[in-house]
């Protein structure tokens, strides 16, 4: 298995068909010993947030993923987008591809966005090394999309060698940006009268044992883990209004002027009114897959999910992790807010295999970070 490529590796991996599957560490598989791990985050995003910057933050982070999709001119490559960054692991023999990817997403985010970027790649080696591990399984979105969990505390750590400043990668010394197309942020922010929109990330506490799975167990079923009504997005997909917000930052992505994008979400706009069908493209199918394939769940050395809760039920969810966390099995970070954005990134219009990268819109899952007990 060490000498698999990146995509060979990949379709290796089993699909679980349900995220609960997610959970026990037999449906894991351990990353090749010589392969690396990329990881990127935004410096000061939660002050940027704070600014209302939400959506560039975000797109920030989903770039990395996008440039490095598209280098390879496929999507077979394990990733996890964080909210302020992300995370991919790919072989050795693709480190050249990846690195300059990342190296023109730093100048990219930091002269169209206006944003710091941090970026680096671990090797697998040298986590493995530091008695952390990183192990990958695959899960079933949709019939047209499965996304990545990782366990094993690896992208954590090397997370923090990033911070500390190894590993890093340095910006483009040409200037150059990456090829970032298929990304957008044309949605209308989620939200649902009635419900929060709950940012969670819970991971295990230090002696939790057999006692943090039995609690996660819980939890599944407390926020319906398994069930589309956990999901923030209606099932006939978000809601689209003309003229969207983020067609400035569309126009830093795609490099198109931002007057032909207007055109182009005027003509999107009346088809998703109408329903009328143009040259293959059906927007009731396309709005429909947009629900199907949001990441609104995931796995990064535990749990983080984006979900909608009435008063009750959140209630319920915030006393039952407090609950768990003075009993010493868990930690978690929590952060409500009224709505949720989407960062989109789609490599084939007229193709079901779009990615939709769902994150709170007054926080998420950096606040829930910085609310980490």
């Amino acid at each position: 298995m060490a000498n698999l490529s990146t995509a060979d590796f990949v379709n290796t991996l089993e699909v679980l068909d349900t995220f609960s599957l997610a959970l026990p560490e037999d449906n894991y598989t351990p990353l090749p010993d010589n392969w690396l791990v990329a990881v990127t985050d935004v410096v000061q995003s939660r002050v940027a947030i704070s600014e209302g910057k939400y959506k560039a933050v975000n797109m920030a982070g989903v770039a990395m993923i996008s440039a490095i999709m598209n280098a390879f001119d496929n999507q077979q490559i394990p990733y996890i987008f964080g909210g302020d960054g992300a995370a991919v692991a790919f072989a050795a023999e693709d480190k050249e591809i990846v690195e300059a990817a990342l190296a023109k997403t730093k100048v990219w985010v930091s002269e169209e966005l206006e944003l710091e970027l941090r970026a680096a790649i671990v090797p697998v080696k040298e986590i493995r090394q530091n008695k952390s591990d990183v192990q990958v399984a695959a899960i079933r979105v949709s019939d047209a999309v499965f996304n990545f969990a990782f366990i094993g505390g690896g992208i954590a750590f090397a997370e923090k060698l990033m911070k500390e400043g190894h590993h890093t990668i340095e910006a483009d010394d040409k200037g150059e940006y990456p090829d970032i197309s298929g990304l957008s942020c044309r949605w209308s922010p989620v939200q649902e009268e009635g419900r929060k929109i709950v940012s969670i990330i819970i991971e295990p506490a230090e002696n939790g044992g057999e006692a943090y799975q039995d609690t996660l167990k819980t939890f599944m079923k407390l926020v319906n883990a398994d069930e589309d009504n956990a999901s923030p997005m209606p099932k006939r997909g978000p809601n689209f209004r003309w003229p969207p917000k983020g067609v400035a930052l569309e126009a830093k992505a795609t490099g198109m002027n931002s007057f032909a994008i207007y055109l182009i979400t005027l003509l999107a706009w009346f088809l998703d009114k109408t329903g009328f069908k143009l040259a293959g493209f059906d927007p009731r199918r396309y709005r429909e897959y947009t629900a199907l394939n949001t990441d609104y769940r995931k796995i990064q050395d535990g749990i983080r999910m984006t979900i909608c809760l009435d008063d009750e039920r959140n209630t319920l969810v915030k006393n039952y992790l407090e609950d768990q966390w003075i009993l010493g099995r868990l930690h978690y970070g929590y952060c409500e807010q009224e709505s949720a954005v989407l960062t989109c990134f789609v490599p084939a219009l007229l193709s079901d295999t779009h990615y939709h990268f769902l994150d709170g819109a007054q926080g998420g899952y950096a606040a829930a970070a910085d609310n980490f007990k």
